[in-house]
């Protein structure tokens, strides 16, 4: 090599190399399959009101929307009710199919979408696959696997208390129905009424307690008439 060679190639770097590869994918793209988990729609129709909850008990004062926000509940809207398959959980739409569902730019849904990952309600796998084509190693990205997730890890999100379940034990048990004494000390104290009583103690048995107060009381009436 000449001298005026060395120099040239000093002041001119040489372009570098031209890459074969396929186009790029991004970073921490997986190649393995994922495993969705199947939601039932109730629970899925549930996580969407309590997604609603969360952005009203965030919304300030003269503000427009909450944590959330008007855009991330339109995205998680069509995620859940457009794109989510409730018996496998399967969720990968690209975010062009996502923006043409929520009505939103391709930007908004970007945003929105980072915003509902970084409350803790949405969460992502990018993917990517790879192939041999024409014998050469190419690697193509495919649409994010996404997974709503429970309420239990939302940040800044308090659920609202809900009722204890009933024990076992009760379940499917018919309610428990006041007794004819009860009742008819319940007309005792809201009419004052004795014919009301005895008639709300002949309900009872006809051999019981009941009905034996309940021929008193009336023979006490008609004695004192």
């Amino acid at each position: 090599m000449s001298t005026l060679e060395e120099l040239l190639r000093a002041v001119f770097p040489a372009a570098p190399e031209k890459s074969f590869a396929a186009w790029p994918v991004w970073a921490e793209s997986s190649e393995k399959p994922v495993e969705f988990t199947p939601m039932p729609k109730k629970a899925a129709v549930k996580l969407w009101h309590r997604a609603r909850d969360f952005d009203r008990q965030t919304r300030k004062k003269g503000g427009h929307g909450g944590a959330l926000g008007p855009s991330a509940l339109q995205v998680l809207h069509a995620l859940i009710f457009d794109f989510l398959n409730f018996q496998t959980g399967r969720l990968d739409p690209s975010q062009k199919a996502i923006a043409r569902q929520a009505n939103l730019c391709p930007r908004a849904v970007s945003d929105a979408l980072k915003r509902l990952k970084s409350l803790g309600i949405l969460a992502w796998v990018r993917r990517c696959e790879a192939r041999f084509e024409n014998g050469r190693y190419v690697r193509r990205q495919q649409t994010n696997a996404y997974a709503v997730l429970p309420e239990g890890g939302w940040q800044g999100y308090v659920p609202p208390l809900e009722a204890p379940l009933p024990h076992p034990s009760v379940w499917g048990k018919a309610p428990v129905m006041p007794s004819v004494l009860d009742a008819a000390v319940s007309e005792q104290r809201a009419s004052g009424d004795r014919q009301s009583v005895i008639r709300a103690l002949e309900l009872g048995p006809v051999g019981g307690i009941e009905a034996a107060l309940a021929r008193l009381g009336r023979a006490l009436l008609t004695a004192g008439k």
